[in-house]
């Protein structure tokens, strides 16, 4: 059996994304790594060869400044990733999330399980996804709490819509005009931590502008949200965070002793509605987050 990992960034440094982190969590289980380097200015792509690791694999690209709809540009990039993948199952993971060492050993052997079993298409994960700094968490429905990151390595199977997750198309090279079949799936019991809004305010806005560029292609429309952020991103803006006193992976040990900005959580700001707090609270007593989109068929 081999796994392939694959992966993409640009400007890894500009935008802080823990990029190096995230390929060395599973890197111990992957055979290669195939990471797809964007136009970067900033040493992202010496930063990935100076890990001198031969699993992995660099592909260079380039991000069009034009493709600016739907965040269309991120399942491309992924798809440019997994065309380059060899094995027999495609670990995907973004430039911001990491997984747990001490989750490895359980995912290989689901790996190894489920090899010859074609009904299995792709593995679910759970996701932690940190707001603020390294001590808080969202788990409302703003956030997605599981999702498909790894895949069977079939040529049909591509990154859908904004490179959230995967589905089989009928004709691949078409996916943005074609809706696509949910792929059949397996829940791991491993966990994405998820480090999107975890940075320097400052940072974060810069990446924060730097991703909704992705989507709106007026830029009369992105001034607008550029001057709401001026004095930096408000992290306030949320509906519910919990406090988090887990572990960490091993690999983010100091990224997060490095920690330059406080944050300040107060949850008599929250901005919850009355349905959210509903729903919210029901999701408390029953663990299950009612009436979310899922992108996937649970078997």
């Amino acid at each position: 059996m081999k796994i392939s990992g694959f992966s993409y960034v640009r400007n890894g440094f500009i935008y802080d994304y823990p990029f190096l982190e995230s390929i060395q969590s599973i890197l111990p289980i992957c055979d290669e790594f195939i990471m797809v380097v964007g136009d970067s200015v900033d040493g992202t792509r010496e930063a990935i060869e100076g890990l001198n690791s031969p699993k992995i694999r660099i592909v260079d690209s380039v991000w069009k400044e034009e493709d600016r709809e739907k965040g269309y540009i991120f399942s491309q990039q992924a798809n440019i990733g997994l065309a380059h993948a060899t094995g027999d199952w495609a670990f995907h993971i973004q430039a911001d999330e990491v997984v747990h060492e001490k989750d490895l050993p359980g995912i290989r052997q689901a790996l190894i399980d489920y090899k010859d079993d074609e009904r299995v298409e792709g593995f679910l994960f759970h996701f932690i996804n940190f707001f603020g700094d390294y001590k808080h968490y969202g788990p409302s429905r703003r956030f997605h709490n599981k999702e498909i990151r790894i895949i069977r390595n079939n040529p049909h199977i591509r990154s859908y819509r904004d490179s959230q997750g995967f589905r089989k198309f009928e004709h691949p090279g078409n996916q943005h005009e074609e809706k696509g079949n949910k792929l059949h799936v397996k829940q791991l019991d491993a966990t994405i931590f998820h480090y999107s809004y975890v940075k320097n305010p400052e940072q974060q806005l810069k990446k924060q502008l730097e991703f909704v560029k992705r989507y709106i292609k007026d830029d009369e429309a992105l001034n607008k949200f550029a001057e709401r952020w001026k004095n930096g991103f408000n992290y306030n803006n949320i509906d519910i965070l919990e406090p988090y006193t887990g572990p960490h992976p091993s690999v983010m040990k100091s990224r997060i002793e490095k920690q330059d900005w406080e944050f300040k959580y107060d949850r008599r700001e929250s901005n919850m509605s009355f349905k959210e707090k509903l729903l919210y609270f029901i999701q408390k007593k029953t663990g299950k987050q009612l009436f979310t989109y899922k992108n996937y068929r649970i078997i």
